[in-house]
């Protein structure tokens, strides 16, 4: 039973925390604490309800933590991409509404911890007050409050984005070559006029410091990094859906993942670029790449 809650323990765990590894270190030590727990000889009366507990209290300690640790990241910071099934069945809608996009996972951080636990169990996984205020220690009252302060936060800010998946492939088509010819102004009319390019290398790959405002601005920016001497040996760019928003993967000539792009689009233009080239956020899909 334990094993069958594992998709949504990680969905909370990711959304909490924003990282694919920290997410899936959390969710198996809440298993091992179930799993201690039954050897004990004590009943769980609701797996459930014991599991999305542990997750999201462990998923809160790791959030006070690594607050101190962002203070002092080099450059912007961004979730590990986490790749996504384009064509999913009903059962795994909830993976690709908008809270899981790095849009809205970056917006998380500004809340408190327990008002992103409250917030994600509460509006993004239906979970009813009354348990939302057992697994966070915190009466019911306060938890509507919480949420409520939460939902007006988040609201102003929230991301929208296009709603038919073939006009965004056909966009991010249009993107990646304007990129590859260097199309700048090609690229300026696909980008919103107050477009904003984020890359996140953390002082550990050749990435911008700050973000880039602007269409101009960041035109010139991709149409920079993507130049062909950049990268004598080629690249390769495979499309993929990254958080549910449509991204490429860039795979360099020997087909070792260096970097994940993702685009924000609405109104039929890209609000914003992502992208991640910190190796130790790409770590796990390497993995699978090279499985």
């Amino acid at each position: 039973m334990s094993e069958e809650l594992r998709p949504l323990l990680f969905s909370i765990a990711y959304r909490m925390v924003g990282g694919v590894s920290d997410a899936e270190d959390i969710v198996q030590e809440a298993l091992v604490r179930y799993q201690g727990t039954l050897e004990k000889g004590t009943m769980v009366e609701s797996p459930k309800a014991y599991l999305s507990t542990v997750v999201t209290r462990l998923s809160i300690d790791h959030l006070r933590s690594a607050r101190v640790r962002r203070e002092s990241y080099v450059g912007p910071w961004l979730p590990e991409p986490l790749l996504t099934d384009p064509a999913p069945g009903p059962s795994d809608h909830a993976e690709l509404t908008d809270s899981l996009s790095l849009a809205f996972l970056v917006l998380l951080e500004s809340l408190s911890p327990v008002e992103r636990a409250v917030f994600l169990l509460r509006e993004v996984f239906g979970y009813p007050y009354e348990d939302v205020a057992l697994v966070v220690d915190r009466s019911e009252d306060n938890c509507r409050q919480l949420a409520s302060r939460a939902r007006r936060q988040l609201d102003a800010r929230r991301p929208r984005f296009e709603v038919s998946r073939r006009r965004r492939e056909e966009l991010t088509e249009r993107f990646v070559q304007a990129c590859r010819t260097g199309d700048t102004e090609g690229l300026v009319a696909m980008l919103a006029a107050d477009a904003i390019g984020y890359t996140d290398g953390g002082g550990k790959a050749l990435a911008a410091r700050r973000p880039i405002y602007g269409a101009d601005r960041v035109a010139r920016f991709l149409v920079g990094i993507a130049r062909p001497e950049r990268s004598p040996e080629g690249y390769e760019l495979r499309a993929v859906e990254v958080n549910g928003q449509p991204g490429r993967l860039l795979l360099d000539s020997r087909g070792k993942l260096t970097g994940v792009i993702s685009l924000d689009i609405a109104d039929d233009v890209i609000q914003a670029v992502r992208i991640v080239v910190n190796p130790e956020k790409l770590r796990h899909l390497s993995r699978s790449l090279e499985a």
